[in-house]
């Protein structure tokens, strides 16, 4: 992960992604800084090159997109099980169906469910031995397509086989395996994964289920003691369902040993098991085809052996035992090997972001409307500014998200696959599964409700799949993790990765931090920072905007702006651990806001370094210079997003901070003609977006809209314009002295070249 405390890690010291940074090794935001890079301050260095000498005697390059070569950069690593995934997506059988009844819908998802078995869809992730191919990347590269089909299909497939399956396999042992991994993989026992209750969701520790250990008969207790303890909104759970993984506090010769899995049969065919009752949850605001429902047990008793023991395990007599001894680091350790759900909710947050953006994108350049700058054409709607702002922007985060997802994927197959699985590996994965989820998840809502309204009325409908696909991915914000607490986890690891670092300074290396702290500090404080800024920029609107264009400089105003956020929560949180209890979190409470703005100032980092290092993986110089231009985008719109953080801790000067805008607009004029492009390279069909409006249909509305025009203007019996009333000529002002030329006549940016070449 990259780097984001408030100091700059000493040699050797670890960095957050828990690797060891050698002396000269990588910066902390993954990239060599080059000698006499640009700083914040707007300073050239020695060593560089004016960037505004750069810009113009730069050789110039064809701005064009390579749709083929980007789509198969897009497609990543796991490329071939992409591509299969999708062409089962885009099949009839597997498709959603609009308008469907909840019952209907919930009947049509577990038939899907059969067919995905059928075609062999399932088994990537299983062990050879029971006829899957251990191949955990793939395994959710193909998954996540599945959104495309219908969220509610993917959802459920992630209940059976993401969560059900592999809490069976990566918390079970072989015996667990041999005996209900075959009957999962093959659908014969649909499954429950019965995590959250009623009364605890995020607070997983504090579940209120239990299951006692009764040594005389051999058998574990599961108990729901009050209605808040009932499991909830379970997937599987109303309907369908033949066993759950329940998690419950494991109860052993009166000891409390912390919240333990245990596997569950639930139902047969005559319905559920003695001592196990339901609800259904009903009808949701989205994912209507899963059967979402409520189980609560009443002294049910299961074998011991029922246990997925292989982080703690109960001996015949009651005897408790595990390979991890501390209680909180064992929980943790069991919550992270279920780490794919948020890893695959990552990557389908994506998925739908490019389907929306590829529908609006293709309707705005096709749509018409109002007579703007000619009398018998109305403008395209991409043509606005207006327009470019709403989808281009969301455009380069999702590019920004799709690399950032990519990386998070090969950091996910590494560690399950075994080829780098220490436990600092298996925090790095947390940490960064935590970082991103949030951010793709939000954007998600985010795109698809300014997609569905920057296509009117048309967006409305059904038939064009963006209300309905905002309402399925509504819950994609809270189930997995709700957001705001994946947040403060990102937090906590980012601060303890700070006080690590002071641990391992020694004196003479803590002094010089402090002082260059002091002294960027003072920088700000009292605006020299500014001047230096608005000196070398001289006044320049293009200057400032050379200088915002550059990479280095947009790093080290984006991890800048992380790192200090780090620092100053570190600090207003220093000492809480001597604090009494309630005082500490008091203290914790009345800061929550910053930190959560800290870890999410992070994630936005860690998408902005995914997108520069995809960049730098593009082999086609037009590519790359569009792709430049849309990181550009995606890297000052944040900046400009947080301007008044830059501002009023004096990173910006005034005149620089003014340029941020306006530079920005001038970035989508230039990405305005290879937006079509962009999307294109997503790689998505009719037969997976399956939406109307982006069929080319409302491009021959228009061209039959046009060619009546034009007949009708060619028509001998055309009607006449009716010619408004003429206006009163306003008064001539009489001649009066000379004047100046006022500020408005001066030239400014518009005059001076473009930077953005």
């Amino acid at each position: 992960m990259a780097h984001a405390s408030g100091m700059t890690p000493a040699p050797g010291a670890r960095s957050p992604a828990g690797a060891r940074s050698p002396a000269g090794a990588r910066s902390p935001a993954g990239a060599r800084s080059p000698a006499g890079a640009r700083s914040p301050d707007g300073q050239a260095n020695p060593g560089r090159a004016d960037p505004a000498v750069q810009a113009s005697t730069a050789p110039e390059v064809r701005a064009s997109v390579d749709v083929q070569a980007l789509g198969a950069q897009l497609l990543g690593r796991w490329a071939e099980e992409r591509r299969a995934s999708r062409d089962l997506a885009g099949r009839p059988e597997v498709r959603g169906v609009p308008g469907l009844g909840m019952e209907e819908h919930r009947a049509r998802v577990l038939s899907q469910l059969s067919y995905l078995v059928e075609n062999g869809a399932i088994q990537r992730a299983f062990p050879a031995r029971f006829g899957g191919a251990d191949n955990h990347g793939g395994n959710i590269a193909a998954f996540e397509e599945l959104v495309l089909a219908d969220p509610s299909l993917q959802i459920k497939a992630g209940v059976q086989w993401g969560l059900f399956g592999s809490a069976v396999l990566h918390l079970g042992t072989a015996e667990h395996h041999e005996k209900w991994l075959p009957g999962i993989m093959s659908l014969e026992v649909p499954g429950a994964f019965a995590m959250t209750e009623t009364g605890h969701g995020s607070d997983v520790a504090s579940i209120a289920t239990t299951a006692t250990y009764d040594a005389e008969s051999g058998e574990f207790v599961i108990d729901t003691p009050f209605r808040g303890a009932w499991k909830d909104y379970l997937g599987n759970a109303a309907l369908h369902g033949r066993a759950a993984v329940v998690f419950a506090q494991l109860i052993t010769r009166g000891v409390n040993h912390g919240v333990h899995a245990f596997y569950v049969p639930i139902r047969d065919g005559n319905g559920f098991l003695p001592g196990i009752g339901g609800e259904d949850d009903g009808l949701k605001g989205g994912l209507n085809g899963v059967d979402n429902g409520r189980l609560h047990f009443s002294r049910v008793r299961i074998p011991r052996t029922n246990l997925l023991n292989r982080y703690g395990d109960v001996a015949p007599d009651g005897t408790y035992s595990s390979p991890i001894a501390s209680p909180g680091r064992r929980f943790f350790t069991m919550l992270g090997t279920l780490v794919q759900g948020r890893v695959s909710l990552d990557g389908a947050a994506v998925a739908a972001s490019k389907a929306a953006l590829q529908i609006a994108v293709t309707y705005a350049n096709q749509r018409r409307q109002f007579h703007a700058s000619s009398s018998t054409a109305e403008e395209v709607l991409l043509d606005y500014q207006r327009h470019q702002r709403r989808l281009i922007p969301r455009l380069a985060t999702t590019y920004a998200a799709a690399f950032a997802h990519e990386e998070l994927l090969e950091k996910f197959d590494d560690v399950f696959s075994g080829a780098l699985d220490t436990d600092a590996d298996r925090q790095d994965l947390e940490t960064l599964a935590a970082a991103l989820k949030p951010a793709s998840t939000w954007h998600a809502l985010d795109t698809l409700q300014e997609c569905r309204e920057a296509c009117g009325g048309a967006g409305f409908l059904a038939e064009n799949r963006l209300v309905g696909l905002r309402a399925d991915l509504d819950v994609y914000a809270t189930f997995e993790g709700d957001n705001n607490v994946l947040l403060q986890l990102v937090a906590k690891r980012l601060l303890a990765d700070y006080a690590e670092e002071f641990r391992h300074l020694n004196a003479g290396v803590l002094a010089r931090y402090v002082v260059r702290q002091a002294g960027s500090a003072a920088l700000s404080r009292t605006g020299l920072r500014r001047l230096a800024q608005t000196v070398t920029d001289t006044g320049s609107g293009a200057r400032a905007a050379v200088v915002l264009k550059d990479a280095a400089t947009q790093r080290d105003l984006l991890t800048d702006r992380a790192r200090t956020m780090v620092a100053e929560v570190a600090g207003v949180l220093r000492g809480a651990s001597q604090l009494p209890r309630a005082q500490s979190a008091q203290l914790f409470n009345r800061h929550q806001e910053e930190i959560i703005a800290a870890a999410a100032a992070h994630a936005e980092l860690l998408q902005w370094e995914a997108f520069t290092r995809g960049l730098e993986r593009v082999a086609d110089p037009g590519t790359r210079t569009v792709l430049t231009w849309l990181r550009n985008v995606f890297g000052l719109c944040l900046v400009e997003k947080h301007l008044a953080w830059y501002l009023v801790r004096g990173r910006l000067s005034a005149q620089r901070a003014r340029t941020v805008g306006p530079y920005v607009n001038r970035l989508l004029e230039r990405l305005r003609p290879h937006a079509q492009d962009l999307v294109d390279a997503f790689g998505y069909g009719p037969e997976h977006l399956r939406a109307p409006i982006a069929t080319g249909a409302e491009a021959g509305r228009q061209t039959e809209a046009l060619e009546h025009a034009r007949r009708r203007r060619a028509a001998a019996d055309a009607p006449a314009e009716e010619v408004p009333p003429e206006r009163p000529r306003p008064a001539v002002p009489e001649p009066g002295p000379a004047q100046e030329p006022g500020p408005a006549q001066e030239p400014g940016p518009a005059q001076e070249p473009d930077p953005a070449q």
